[in-house]
C-alpha cells in the first residue's frame, strides 16, 4: 500500500508537468508555484480527510486532465461516475477541494504576473509585445508622448493637471468570494512571493512554509458559502474596506510616482495637491433601481458611516504628522495664528489622546496649528458616530469640520510657511501626502450616487398633479409635461404639503430626496435616472429636488441602456439642451451614462458595442453644438458580455474626443477585488486609468474610415437579427436556457442584496443582465458574448470576398474593432462546447437536443470565422501567458462542471438514482462525524442533503476558474 501511495503522490506532480505547457519564457515560474501550492494543499487534505479522499481528488483531476488533452466525451462520463458515487458529505468535500485548488491556481498566477512585472521594471524593458497593448505605465506613457508624439513636456503637464478619472464602486452581486476568504488569499499570496525571494535564509524559509500551510488550511476550513444574503450596508462596508486597506495610502503613493515621471521628462513642479487626478464615488446604498432593500434609511446610514470612516482615517494620521512637524522657523502669518490659538485654548491635560496631552508650547508653532486640526477631527468623528447611533449629537456642528476648504486651510498655511522658510523638501513629505488625501477623499471619503428608475419619478409627479386636480401627469404628452414642469421650476410656490396622499413607493422616493436635503452636500455625487428616454425625465428630478429643499441640487444624469434608447439618446439630449432654463442650470457641463449590460442582453455584443460607439460620437457632437462639456459615464461590468475587459484597451478603443480628460467608470463586484485587493494592484489600477485617459486625450485613436462604418452598420443589423431570432423569437429558447444552465438555482448563492429578476414572472427580458451572463459562464458556453458574430461575418464574406480583407484591415488598424474581436477570442479560449453538451445530455429534454447541437455548431463556426479575421491559427496565439494560465485552470474547472451537471440532475430529476459507495472522508478526530456536519450547515435546504451546498460550491469554483461571475 505504502509504495503505491508514494507513486500516486509523485504522479500528480508528474501529471501537472505533463499537462502544463512548457515554460513560456525564462522568467516563467507559474507551473512551479502552482505545483507547490497544490502539494501543500493535498497534504492538508490527506491530514484532514484521509488518504482515500486525496486519491479520489487526484483521480478526478487525472480524468479531467485527460479530457482536456483529447476532448473525448467518454472521459467526462468516467469522471461523472466517480463523482456520482460519492455520498453527500464527500461530494461537498470534493467540490470544496476543487474550488479551493482553483483559487490557489489564481493566486499562483497573480504572484507570477507580479514577478514578471518586477523583472521587466528592473531591466527597464517595455518592449514586450503584451505590455505594449494592455499595460500603461505612467512613466512610459509620458516618455512616449514627448518622444514619439512630439508633445512638449509643458503640454503634457497641463493636460495631466486638468484631467479627472472618477472610479465609481458598485456592489453588483458578482463578488462571489467572501471577505473572510479574500484576506486569507492575500496572505497566501504574500507567503508565496516571499518564499521565492533571493535573500531568504533556511529559517525564514521554514517559517514561511509553515505560514503558507496554515493559511491554506485556514482558507479551506472557512465556509465558502454565505448563509444569509448581504444587506446593502454590508455591501457598502465590504466596498469601503478597500479604502483603509489599500486605496487610502495608495493614492498619495501613486501621485508621488506621477511626480517622479514628470521629473523624468523635465518638469520640475509636482502635480498640485488639489488637481483632481483621481476621485472615488460609490453606488453602495444609493442604487435603488430594482432593489427594494435600499431604503432612505440605508442611504443615510452609508453616508454617515463613510464620514465616520473618513474622519477616523485622518485622525489616525494626524498625531504622526504633529510628531514630524517639530520645526520652529515659520512665517509671520503662521506665528500670529499659532499665538492666537495658544492664548484661546486654556485646557489642561487632554487625556483622550495618545500623544501631546498637555498644551503644545508656542515655540512649536506647527504643532499648535495641527493640534487644533486634531481637536476638530476628533469632534468630527465623534459627531458622525453619535448621529449614526442615536440620530442626534451633543457636539455642536461648529466644533467640527463642515467643509473641505475649512479643513485644507490650516494645512495649506503650514505648507506655505515651510516653503517660505526654505523647508520645501519637508513640506513635500507627509504634509503633501495628507493634503492630497484631503483633496481626493474630502470629508465624505466617497461621493454617493443615487440611482432610481424614471417611472418612479413619474408616479410621484402624477400623484401631485392629481392632488392639485389638474389632471394625470402620466397621461400627458411630452410637450405638455415639459411645459408644466418648466412653469413650476420658474415659479416659487410649493407644490404639495404633508397632506399629499402617498403610497409606500411614493413616500420612498420623497424620503430619499429628504435625506439628500438633510445631509451635507459633499456626501453626494450624481442623481442617475435609469430607463430615461425624454427631457421631462430629467426635469422631473430637478423639480423634486427643489420641492424637497435640496440646497445644492445634485447633477442629474440620464442613463441610456437598451439599443433603441441608445439610438434615441442624441436627439433626447439635444432637446434637453434646447431648453433655456436647463441650459442656465447646468453651467456648461453635463454627464450622460451609457450602460453596457442591458444593451448586450438586448441585441448581442457586436451590435451593442457598435451602437455604443456611434451614440457616444453623436452625443459629443450634440454637446459641442450647444457649447456643453459632456462627461461620459461608462457602466461596464466585469465580464465581456457586460462590457468588461482590460482597462487600457477599453479606454483607448473609445471614439476620439469622447473622453477629453474626464472619465467616469463603474468598478463592479469582483472587479473591485481585482483592481484594489492589494497595494500593487491598487497602484496599477490608478496608473492604468490615468495613463490611458491621458493618452486618449493627447493622441486620440483613429476614426473609422467611411467604408468600415458602412460595413459595420450592415453586419450589425445581421448580428442583431440572428441574436434576437434565437434569444427572443425561438419559442422554446427560454425553456432550453432554464434546463441547460443553473439559472434557476443562481439566486441561492446569496451574492448580492438585490433580487436577480426585475419582475418575478417573465422571460429573458425581465432577467437581470448579471444572472443571464452568469448562467452561460457556468456551462462554459458563453452564448451572449459570441452569438451574432458568426452570422454577421459569414454574411459579409459571402456577399463579397473582398470584405474579408477589409475586416482583417479593420482588425489591424482600428482599436475599437480589434478590442471587440480580441475580447470575444479570449472568451472562446475559456469556452468548451463539450462541457455544454454534457449539460444538455443530462438536463435537457431529448426533443431539444437538436437545438443544442445547432447552437454548438454555430459556436464552432463563429470561432473559425473570428480566427480568420484576426489572422490567428489558434485561439490566443498572441498571448502565450494567458493560454498557459487557462490550460492550468481548465482541469480543475472541468471536474467542477461535471459535478455541477450531475448534481443538477439529482436535484431536478427525482427518478435519477445513483449507487453510493461507502463514505470515505475520514475526519481528523476520527469521530466520523465531520463530513456529515458539513451537510448540517444547511439544514433548511429543500433538496436532498448536501446537494445544494455541492451545487453552490461548484458555482463559486467555476466563477473562480473563469475569473468572472456576471
Amino acid at each position: 500500500m505504502a509504495t503505491r501511495n508514494v507513486e500516486k503522490m509523485a504522479s500528480i506532480d508528474a501529471q501537472l508537468r505533463l499537462l502544463a505547457p512548457g515554460k513560456v519564457s525564462e522568467d516563467d515560474k507559474l507551473v512551479e508555484y502552482d505545483a507547490l501550492l497544490l502539494d501543500r494543499f493535498l497534504d492538508i487534505l490527506q491530514e484532514l480527510h484521509g488518504e482515500d479522499l486525496r486519491e479520489t481528488v487526484q483521480e478526478c483531476y487525472e480524468h479531467s486532465a485527460e479530457y482536456e488533452g483529447k476532448h473525448d466525451a467518454m472521459k467526462l462520463e468516467e469522471l461523472g461516475n466517480v463523482l456520482m458515487s460519492l455520498d453527500a458529505g464527500d461530494s461537498i468535500v470534493v467540490a470544496k477541494a476543487f474550488s479551493h485548488m482553483l483559487n490557489l491556481a489564481n493566486l499562483a498566477e497573480e504572484v507570477q504576473n507580479a514577478y514578471r512585472r518586477r523583472i521587466k521594471l528592473k531591466k527597464g524593458d517595455f518592449a514586450d509585445e503584451n505590455s505594449a497593448t494592455t499595460e500603461s505605465d505612467i512613466e512610459e506613457t509620458l516618455k512616449r508622448l514627448v518622444g514619439q508624439m512630439k508633445k512638449s513636456p509643458q503640454e503634457v503637464f497641463d493636460a495631466l493637471k486638468n484631467q479627472t478619472v472618477d472610479l465609481v464602486l458598485t456592489a453588483h452581486p458578482t463578488q462571489s468570494i467572501r471577505r473572510s476568504l479574500l484576506q486569507k488569499h492575500g496572505r497566501i499570496r504574500n507567503c508565496l512571493a516571499q518564499l521565492y525571494a533571493k535573500d531568504i535564509t533556511p529559517d525564514d524559509k521554514q517559517e514561511l512554509d509553515e505560514a503558507l500551510q496554515r493559511e491554506i488550511q485556514a482558507a479551506f476550513r472557512t465556509d465558502e458559502i454565505r448563509r444569509t444574503p448581504p444587506t446593502p450596508q454590508d455591501e457598502m462596508r465590504a466596498g469601503m474596506s478597500y479604502f483603509h486597506e489599500t486605496i487610502w495610502k495608495g493614492v498619495p503613493k501613486f501621485l508621488r510616482r506621477v511626480d517622479t515621471a514628470l521629473k523624468n521628462i523635465g518638469i520640475t513642479e509636482r502635480v498640485p495637491y488639489n488637481a483632481p487626478l483621481i476621485q472615488f464615488s460609490s453606488w453602495m446604498g444609493g442604487d435603488r433601481d430594482g432593489n427594494p432593500r435600499v431604503t432612505p434609511e440605508v442611504t443615510r446610514d452609508v453616508c454617515l458611516l463613510a464620514r465616520l470612516m473618513a474622519a477616523n482615517l485622518y485622525y489616525s494620521q494626524i498625531e504622526d504628522l504633529m510628531f514630524e512637524m517639530s520645526m520652529w522657523r515659520c512665517s509671520d502669518e503662521l506665528r500670529v495664528r499659532a499665538e492666537e490659538l495658544h492664548r484661546s485654548s486654556k485646557r489642561d491635560a487632554a487625556k483622550h489622546y495618545i500623544e501631546f496631552w498637555k498644551q503644545v508650547p508656542p515655540n512649536e508653532p506647527y504643532r499648535v496649528i495641527l493640534g487644533d486640526v486634531r481637536d476638530k477631527l476628533y469632534n468630527t468623528r465623534e459627531r458622525s458616530r453619535q448621529l449614526l447611533a442615536h440620530e442626534a449629537s451633543d457636539i455642536p456642528e461648529e466644533a467640527t469640520f463642515t467643509s473641505i476648504e475649512e479643513f485644507l486651510e490650516p494645512l495649506e498655511l503650514c505648507y506655505r510657511s515651510l516653503c517660505a522658510c526654505g523647508d520645501r523638501p519637508i513640506a513635500d513629505g507627509s504634509l503633501l501626502d495628507f493634503l492630497r488625501q484631503v483633496s481626493t477623499f474630502g470629508l465624505s471619503l466617497v461621493r454617493l450616487d443615487i440611482r432610481q428608475e424614471s417611472d418612479r419619478h413619474t408616479d410621484v409627479i402624477d400623484a401631485i398633479t392629481k392632488h392639485l386636480e389638474i389632471g394625470s401627469y402620466r397621461e400627458w404628452s411630452e410637450e405638455r409635461r415639459q411645459e408644466w414642469l418648466l412653469s413650476e421650476l420658474s415659479g416659487k410656490r410649493p407644490l404639495f404639503g404633508p397632506d399629499l396622499p402617498k403610497t409606500e413607493e411614493i413616500a420612498d422616493v420623497l424620503d430619499t430626496f429628504n435625506v439628500i436635503a438633510e445631509l451635507p452636500a459633499d456626501c453626494f455625487g450624481a442623481y442617475i435616472i435609469s430607463m430615461a428616454t425624454a427631457p421631462s425625465d430629467v426635469l422631473a428630478v430637478e423639480l423634486l429636488q427643489r420641492e424637497c429643499h435640496v440646497k445644492q441640487p445634485l447633477r442629474v444624469v440620464p442613463l441610456f441602456e437598451k439599443l433603441d434608447d441608445l439610438e434615441a439618446a442624441p436627439a433626447a439630449v439635444d432637446r434637453l439642451f434646447s431648453i433655456d432654463w436647463y441650459k442656465n442650470r447646468i453651467n456648461g457641463k453635463q454627464e450622460v451614462m451609457i450602460g453596457y449590460s442591458d444593451s448586450g442582453k438586448d441585441a448581442g455584443r457586436l451590435s451593442a458595442a457598435w451602437q455604443m460607439y456611434k451614440a457616444q460620437e453623436e452625443l459629443i457632437k450634440v454637446a459641442k453644438q450647444h457649447g456643453v462639456k459632456l462627461t461620459m459615464f461608462h457602466g461596464r461590468g466585469g465580464t465581456v458580455g457586460r462590457g468588461g475587459g482590460p482597462t487600457h484597451l477599453a479606454i483607448l478603443s473609445q471614439p476620439p474626443d469622447t473622453i477629453h480628460g474626464s472619465l467616469r467608470v463603474t468598478v463592479q463586484g469582483e472587479v473591485i477585488e481585482q483592481s484594489f485587493g492589494e497595494e500593487h494592484l491598487c497602484f496599477r489600477t490608478l496608473q492604468r486609468f490615468t495613463a490611458a485617459t491621458l493618452e486618449h486625450g493627447m493622441h486620440p485613436p483613429v476614426s473609422p474610415k467611411p467604408e468600415w462604418r458602412a460595413l459595420m452598420d450592415e453586419i450589425a443589423v445581421v448580428a442583431t437579427k440572428e441574436y434576437r431570432s434565437i434569444v427572443f423569437k425561438e419559442p422554446r429558447f427560454v425553456e432550453y436556457f432554464r434546463l441547460a444552465t443553473p439559472e434557476l438555482e443562481y439566486g441561492r448563492m446569496n451574492i448580492g442584496s438585490r433580487p436577480s429578476k426585475r419582475k418575478p414572472s417573465g422571460g429573458i427580458e425581465s432577467l437581470r443582465a448579471i444572472p443571464w451572463i452568469f448562467a452561460w459562464t457556468q456551462t462554459r458556453f458563453h452564448l451572449p458574448v459570441w452569438l451574432g458574430f458568426g452570422a454577421a461575418f459569414k454574411y459579409a464574406i459571402q456577399k463579397d470576398i473582398k470584405n474579408l480583407q477589409m475586416l482583417q484591415q479593420m482588425y489591424n488598424e482600428w482599436p475599437f474593432f480589434r478590442v471587440t474581436i480580441d475580447l470575444v477570442e479570449m472568451v472562446f479560449a475559456k469556452g468548451d462546447p463539450g462541457i455544454a453538451a454534457l449539460y444538455d445530455k443530462l438536463l435537457v429534454s431529448e426533443d431539444l437536443w437538436v437545438f443544442g447541437e445547432h447552437l454548438r455548431a454555430n459556436y464552432e463556426e463563429t470561432k473559425g470565422l473570428l480566427l480568420k479575421i484576426a489572422g490567428h491559427k489558434d485561439v490566443l496565439e498572441g498571448d502565450p501567458y494567458l493560454r498557459q494560465q487557462l490550460r492550468l485552470r481548465d482541469s480543475y474547472t472541468t471536474t467542477l462542471n461535471v459535478l455541477q451537471a450531475y448534481t443538477l440532475k439529482r436535484i431536478r430529476d427525482s427518478n435519477y438514482h445513483v449507487k453510493l459507495r461507502p463514505h470515505i472522508s475520514k475526519e481528523y478526530m476520527e469521530s466520523g462525524k465531520s463530513a456529515a456536519e458539513l451537510v448540517k450547515l444547511n439544514p433548511t435546504s429543500e433538496y436532498a442533503p448536501g446537494l445544494e451546498d455541492t451545487l453552490i460550491l461548484t458555482m463559486k469554483g467555476i466563477a473562480a476558474g473563469m475569473q468572472n461571475t456576471g
